[in-house]
């Protein structure tokens, strides 16, 4: 099953075979009922023509005989089978009964008479009364005999003859089609030799056939993997002007295509990343003085006219997000470029998440919302304790913000070598298609929403670089009204691989 799911050559070789085969199973009962029919009619045709001229012979000689009583035409009887009736040379190609008629009431009565080892019983009912009921027409059937206490089909033919003084007497010809047996013997034996020699050939056609087929899309597979792995000056050859060689040439030409846009993209993101990296500690310098300034102003703010106070108020507000936003373009850069590194320590995660809750009370108790931690036990697992508070930070605001005031719950568990923190809010929750979209890079699930708590729009882009750095998993679960869930899942040692999460993402999901 295996090779069936995995070889297109495989399956189309093995039911060319297989059609193959019913095909010339078909076809050989076709014919071979055809043989057998033409054979049994050849045989009933000769056997009528033979039996019609015995019969007359026969009449003949009982038409000239002066026998008058029955012992002289018990002997008469006798005579005429031995030399007229039974075959020369014990040959056993016909046997011949001679029964009283069925209608024949005439009081002399001969004794029944029969040539070779077949008996008088041998002969059915069945045709007796068909003779019996035309006796101006011979009648034949096919039907079983024994002989030689051997059970083989048999032509019979019935006629009658009319014996002076003694009435009508029924004259039964029966031809075994031994021969005929032995014909389709041999012919079924032919049919099913060259029945398996066709199918194997119809297989080594398909066989044959197909791998001129399969080969090159087995090569455009192989190609096609080494460019997915990054090989990118990888080609599939191509030679000759059929469609494989049209097949090869226009997959040629699209990994031209792709690595032409690769390379134009890679130097776009070089230069992208480069310009943010290189903007942001540009910015750094001018920012410094402008936030001294502003600092400046904003402690002096009571001093100032309140439409002035009020404007220092909102322009201290947007130079901490504007200093967010630098923060974050920068530490985006470092995982652009690679220059991210962990600083791994054994941490109890619960105390991480007390942390992280107690920061964001302020923010709860504005929006209206509690917060709970739900835990089993300790939650240890080698992390950079910095890192993972970022990710819990960003994903406890995000869903605060998007709780509505409702409650929002923290879990943490660990088993199966990994840890895990789920939180978990009742808010206006993501609809479908947005969960593998909140780590998009400024995505945001309404534009027109406000942003009360200042966020950049790159917090949980960055909390899920920070998990796969941790070589661990950050994924989102939502359903409109039915809040969202956020879990974060970590190996509890450096290096491991994960397999599962010890905390379900949905709350129908089992762990």
């Amino acid at each position: 099953m295996r090779t069936w799911r995995r070889s297109l050559q495989f399956r189309v070789v093995t039911t060319t075979v297989i059609l193959g085969l019913v095909v010339v199973s078909l076809l050989g009962s076709y014919l071979y009922n055809e043989i057998a029919t033409g054979l049994q009619n050849d045989r009933i045709e000769t056997s009528e023509r033979e039996a019609r001229a015995l019969t007359a012979d026969v009449q003949a000689q009982w038409d000239n005989t002066t026998e008058k009583t029955a012992p002289d035409l018990n002997i008469a009887a006798s005579d005429i089978m031995k030399s007229k009736l039974t075959p020369a040379g014990g040959e056993t190609s016909r046997y011949v009964v001679m029964i009283r008629g069925v209608k024949n009431t005439n009081p002399l009565t001969l004794n029944s008479l029969s040539s070779g080892d077949l008996e008088p019983s041998s002969i059915t009912q069945d045709i007796r009364e068909k003779v019996a009921a035309d006796p101006t027409h011979q009648q034949n059937m096919v039907s079983d005999v024994i002989i030689n206490q051997q059970k083989v089909p048999a032509v019979f033919v019935g006629s009658g003859v009319e014996i002076p003084r003694a009435g009508r007497y029924d004259l039964y010809y029966v031809y075994p089609m031994t021969q005929e047996i032995r014909t389709m013997g041999l012919i079924s034996t032919a049919f099913g030799i060259a029945g398996l020699i066709l199918t194997v050939l119809v297989g080594a056609v398909a066989w044959v056939v197909t791998r001129q087929v399969v080969s090159p899309v087995r090569r455009a597979a192989e190609v096609a993997e080494r460019l997915a792995s990054g090989k990118l000056n990888e080609r599939m050859p191509s030679r000759g002007e059929d469609d494989l060689a049209l097949l090869g040439t226009s997959f040629n030409a699209m990994a031209d295509s792709l690595q032409a846009q690769i390379r134009q993209l890679e130097g776009l993101s070089r230069v992208q990343q480069r310009f943010v990296s290189d903007v942001s500690h540009e910015l750094r310098t001018p920012l410094t003085t402008i936030r001294m300034a502003g600092d400046l102003l904003y402690d002096s703010r009571t001093d100032f006219d309140p439409v002035v106070g009020r404007s220092a108020e909102l322009l201290q507000g947007e130079l901490d997000r504007f200093e967010s936003l630098l923060s974050d373009l920068l530490e985006i850069s470092r995982f652009d470029a690679g220059a991210a590194a962990l600083d791994l320590a054994p941490v109890d995660l619960r105390g991480t998440v007390e942390g992280v809750v107690t920061a964001a009370l302020p923010l709860a108790d504005r929006r209206g919302s509690t917060i709970e931690i739900v835990s089993s036990g300790p939650v240890s697992a080698d992390v950079d304790e910095r890192r993972v508070e970022r990710i819990l930070r960003n994903l406890l605001v995000n869903a605060i913000e998007h709780g509505d005031g409702k409650p929002v719950t923290v879990h943490l568990r660990e088993g199966g070598g990994a840890v895990a923190v789920v939180v978990e809010d009742h808010g206006v929750g993501l609809r479908q298609g947005e969960a593998s979209m909140v780590f998009t890079r400024f995505w945001r699930a309404d534009p027109a929403r406000a942003r009360t708590t200042g966020g950049t729009g790159l917090g949980l882009a960055i909390a899920l670089e920070d998990a796969r750095l941790h070589h661990g998993w950050l994924q989102a679960w939502g359903e409109p009204g039915a809040g969202s869930r956020f879990r974060l899942t970590l190996p509890q040692r450096s290096g491991e691989s994960l397999t599962a999460s010890p905390l379900a993402l949905s709350p129908g999901e089992r762990t």
